[in-house]
């Protein structure tokens, strides 16, 4: 029985889409909630023709929001400490008119003040600025509220249902909480992001560094044995001859070190290789499933990894979809990798795609399937159990 695994990083950034759209859909929701309590008090209380108008301004202002909203999710952190690009102006200038449209309706300075400190709220602000920004705002709409109940109705709705002012109120406030902590989230994402790439070149540097003192010392070593042999080959050919055969071995020695050097740090367990690619898919944006193996660790990583970066790469270049699969499993004697990606035309890959995963997979008696059915392209490798590269 296969049981579905993931690395903690994998985990992790679901853990931030599922953050992102719950600070989503706790704005829209909240927003929109209000937005049907004032039309409840609209369509009792004024004529149908100011309903209708305060429903548009009200469209006009979700609408708004949700735009805004995507454009917060799409911007780069590296860029936050620019407002936004350009074209998002209008989204706000219109959510502001939208909100005026829907307080004139509704006879409300409160609720056209809370939508139009909503647009602004949904923006991402240069650091230091959000904070200033929505203690202004929130002045501005207690200034409002005071205004309204006692200069512009006082013996209205809002006067009577302080909950509904309230309520309204809070809105712009709450938003702007919300996308504070999605920020903080994103910002632990990407530095989790930023700590798996300094490992990675940390890595990197290890192995440069192991790789020059392994090869600085052979270099060395053959550099003294061929001056010998040198400085011997007039007065002691067989000496000399000696040498030379030293250095050989010296040569040897080193290809010897040199590989296992490589193999030590291309020897990642296929759990983590294929952690890693998953890791590597979200990145690109595309929706992951693993399905991997209880005992994972025990294929053939000399085969199968190689296999999986390929595949890996494969989808990256070739795929356009958004989602893909992978699951390494076990039936009796053979280990059954699949890669499978959202692809609206099968890839044409040859060289070192296909052609070079089945010469590889071939070498220990496996097999490669590559099916497109449909918009799914799955590249299926089998290998004998227990084989070695």
């Amino acid at each position: 029985m296969a049981e579905v695994t993931s690395s903690p990083s994998a985990t992790y950034a679901r853990d931030v889409r599922v953050t992102w759209w719950y600070t989503v859909a706790s704005i829209m929701l909240l927003q929109v909630f209000g937005l049907a309590v004032w039309a409840l008090l609209v369509a009792l209380g004024e004529p149908s023709l100011v309903t209708v108008l305060y429903l548009v301004g009200a469209a006009g202002s979700t609408a708004s929001a949700i735009l805004l909203l995507i454009h917060y999710r799409r911007e780069p952190l590296d860029e936050g400490d620019a407002i936004g690009v350009r074209p998002v102006w209008p989204v706000v200038l219109a959510g502001v008119a939208s909100g005026a449209l829907a307080g004139a309706a509704a006879g409300s300075l409160l609720l056209a003040v809370a939508l139009a400190a909503q647009a602004l709220c949904l923006l991402r602000w240069r650091v230091g600025i959000r904070l200033r920004l929505v203690v202004l705002l929130i002045a501005v709409i207690v200034a409002a509220w005071i205004i309204e109940v006692a200069r512009l109705n006082p013996t209205g709705y809002i006067a009577d249902v302080f909950g509904v002012g309230l309520f309204t109120a809070m809105l712009p406030p709450l938003s702007a909480t919300s996308l504070w902590w999605w920020d903080i989230v994103r910002e632990l994402d990407r530095a989790r992001r930023v700590e798996g790439r300094l490992a990675a070149a940390q890595e990197r540097l290890h192995l440069a560094n192991d790789l020059h003192d392994l090869q600085g010392h052979h270099l060395q070593v053959i550099a003294l044995q061929l001056e010998l042999a040198e400085k011997m080959l007039a007065r002691d050919p067989a000496a000399a001859i000696e040498q030379v055969r030293l250095a050989r071995a010296s040569v040897d020695e080193a290809r010897r070190g040199t590989r296992e050097l490589a193999t030590r740090f291309r020897g990642v367990p296929l759990p983590d290789e294929l952690a890693n690619a998953a890791d590597l898919l979200r990145a690109a944006g595309l929706r992951v499933d693993v399905d991997i193996a209880p005992d994972a660790a025990e294929a053939p990583a000399e085969v199968l990894g190689p296999v999986i970066r390929e595949c890996t790469t494969n989808v990256l270049k070739h795929g356009g979809g958004v989602s893909a699969s992978l699951s390494l499993l076990r039936d009796d004697e053979t280990w059954e990798l699949a890669i499978a990606n959202d692809a609206p035309a099968a890839p044409r890959l040859g060289g070192s795609g296909l052609d070079g995963i089945a010469e590889r997979v071939g070498r220990v008696e496996g097999s490669v399937d590559a099916v497109h059915s449909g918009d799914r392209f799955t590249v299926t490798v089998r290998v004998p159990a227990g084989v070695r590269a």
